[in-house]
């Protein structure tokens, strides 16, 4: 694979999609090569316990639209750039939002993140499984305070901020693609 995308979904208070942050990434470098960034309407306007970080500064521009015309468009943007496999930190839960993209492979970041043997940044003194896995605190942002050094970094709780930030924790594990093999979601 060449091109890969990275999606944060951010859900309304009924569980409901509100957003879609996505980032179309260059397997080799995990440089974007592209963005998107949706608010599926009517959802966002029912809210969630993420609601204020809807609009943030920085983000591309907001693509609002009907779930079924976020998707078609997603779709199409996703294949125009060559991409059939979708990463996401904690990707059952953005997979089991969005069932339109469940014929795209789907590869779990914190499954490679959160492994000692992948994870490098891990110290000595975190507790962990005999499988490597830590036993606590290895979602986004203790993950990304690890790897960056940043002890401020706080998640930002925007799907497209967010799906940056998990394509910036690749980029700071530095491990080849094929590594993630091991993270892939399947039917089971």
């Amino acid at each position: 694979m060449s091109r890969f995308a990275v999606i944060d979904t951010e859900t309304t208070w009924t569980d409901e999609v509100m957003s879609i942050g996505a980032v179309v990434a260059d397997s080799r470098n995990y440089r974007i090569v592209d963005s998107r960034y949706y608010l599926i309407d009517p959802a966002y306007r029912r809210g969630g316990l993420f609601s204020d970080a809807l609009h943030m500064r920085g983000t591309p521009k907001e693509l609002v639209a009907s779930r079924r015309d976020t998707a078609a468009d997603l779709r199409a943007w996703l294949c125009a750039h060559g991409v059939d496999s979708i990463f996401a930190y904690n990707a059952q839960f953005d997979r089991t939002h969005m069932p339109e993209f469940m014929d795209f492979q789907w590869f779990d970041i914190m499954r490679v993140a959160a492994y000692r043997q992948y994870n490098p940044g891990i110290p000595d003194t975190v507790p962990c499984f005999k499988t490597g896995r830590m036993k606590r605190n290895y979602g986004v942002e203790p993950i990304y305070r690890m790897l960056s050094g940043n002890q401020g970094y706080c998640e930002k709780h925007n799907g497209w901020h967010d799906a940056v930030d998990e394509l910036r924790i690749m980029e700071m594990l530095a491990l080849p693609i094929e590594v993630y093999e091991a993270a892939r979601l399947t039917d089971n």
